[in-house]
Formats: structure tokens, sequence, C-alpha cells
């Protein structure tokens, strides 16, 4: 046995993934009463999780949370409820957060409680970019940003990670980073551009109102800071900007919707020209 044990922990530093896998679930079926059977079942899982193959994690995570006592906080049980959740199975995501030691309201289907806002760091064509959500469950949240990198979406809702990788401060605030791991569901909200004048931080305001009203999506281009990927990861502060005069600006809404919205918002010191899709 120790030689697998060896074996196991040899391909697991090194990243093979499969063979880690292998040898760790050959560990705890062969070894089903030895104290670290649970250690082995779990970094089985882990070794799925990290390949993202989801129904491999799902299975041999329902084997790690069988061998680990409940309400420990133990990560077995949250990458359970990660893998749980992906597949849609909401009964043993259920008993996964709550096994981790997280409450969660009687029912069934999709967790909906709302669990505070954080932040997620997408995966597009142009890269990564930090976006706001609202915390659906521990692991799923609805992305609150237009994000900039247009293969993305304001509405979509994404699963993310557990372990944080960064910090947003806003005020006396601060919020978790984490890394997105899926999109769990699309949004069908186009990303459109426009240009607007605004006389006054308050006339910008206005227009956010007006599109946040009807839960829909408006980020000025200069709200986006560019850190490189070390930067990203440690504690970023996030001050409110006070924007006025011209600025562009991405919407997340029907073209008639924006239209609409852009034409009762102008007045005085308000105007706006160059609607059309962002690309």
């Amino acid at each position: 046995m120790d030689h697998l044990i060896v074996a196991a922990k040899a391909a697991f530093d090194a990243h093979d993934w499969p063979r880690a896998t292998h040898l760790y679930e050959r560990l705890a079926t062969e070894h089903p009463t030895d104290p670290r059977v649970a250690d082995w079942w779990y970094d089985a899982a882990l070794a799925q999780k990290f390949l993202r193959n989801w129904p491999e994690a799902h299975r041999l995570g329902r084997h790690a949370v069988a061998h680990t006592p409940a309400g420990t906080q133990d990560p077995a049980y949250w990458n359970l409820g990660i893998a749980a959740t992906i597949q849609r199975d909401w009964p043993t995501a259920r008993a996964a957060w709550g096994g981790f030691g997280i409450p969660v309201a009687p029912g069934e289907g999709p967790i909906m409680d709302g669990y505070g806002r954080a932040c997620v760091r997408l995966t597009g064509v142009e890269g990564q970019e930090v976006v706001w959500i609202q915390r659906l469950c521990p692991t799923r949240g609805r992305v609150l940003n237009v994000p900039f990198d247009t293969s993305r979406r304001f509405g979509e809702i994404v699963v993310h990670d557990g372990e944080p990788t960064g910090q947003r401060v806003v005020g006396e605030r601060t919020f978790s980073v984490f890394d997105e791991l899926v999109l769990f569901e699309p949004s069908d909200l186009p990303t459109l551009s426009v240009t607007v004048r605004a006389a006054e931080p308050a006339d910008l305001e206005a227009l956010a109102d007006l599109f946040g009203e009807r839960e829909l999506g408006f980020e000025p281009l200069a709200n986006g800071q560019v850190l490189c990927a070390c930067c990203s990861t440690g504690s970023v502060e996030s001050p409110p900007l006070a924007l006025a005069g011209t600025q562009r600006c991405l919407l997340a809404a029907p073209l008639s919707t924006a239209r609409d919205l852009l034409s009762r918002w102008s007045s005085a010191g308000r105007s706006w020209s160059d609607l059309h899709l962002a690309t």
C-alpha cells in the first residue's frame, strides 16, 4: 500500500489528475477501513474537479462526504456542493451545504436565498475580467455588471469556486473575488454601446437608475480598472467615481427598450448618440 500512496501523491503533485484519481480511488476501495480513506476519496474528487469532470467529481465527492463528519466545514462537502450544483442535483447540493455548516432554507430545486454580493473573475474571449455578482447560493451568482468583454453578458448566472483569489475594497467593506468555474445559465440580453453626455454626475446616476429599475444593465467604460494578474489577485480598492461629461457606456437591454429609456432621460444637459450593438 505504501508504494501506492507515494505514487498517488507524486501524480497529484505533478498535476497528473487522471492518474491521481485512479490511484486514490484504488487506495480507497482496496482499503476501506483505513483511517485515511476520507482523504483518499477527497483527493480523487478534487483531481476530477481540477479536470472539470463534474460527473466524476460528483460521484467521488459523495464517497468523500460519506466518510467525513458533517458540520465541521470540511472542504469535501463544499466541493460536492459545487459538483452537485453543476449537475443540477439539488437534493445533494442542499445536503452538501448543510453538511458543510451553511444554513439553507427548506425547499426543493435551486437555492435562491441570496448570499450577499461578491466578485467573480470571468473568462471570456478577451481574457479575464472581475465583475460583481449577487450570490444566489454558496456557489452560484448572477452577474450585475455589463462585462466589457462582449462575449459575456449582464444577467448570466455563473458557478464559482469556493476559495477566494483576491479582494475588492469599497469604502469600509471588503468583498471576496472568486474564480468562475462554469457558465451555468446564459443571458439573452444583448450588450449595446452608446455615447452619453451628462452635465453632472447626478445625470449619469439618473440614467443608471432608469436601467436598474427594470433590471437592465448600465456600465460606463470609465468604471473599468486595468490590472496585472498579480494585482488582480490582491486587495484592490474600488472607490466610487463621480462621472460627468461625455462618457462611452455599455448597456444590457433590448435595442428598442434602450432607445426608449435614453429618450426619456434626455433633457437640458443630457443627450445621447451612436447607440448600436457592441461587438
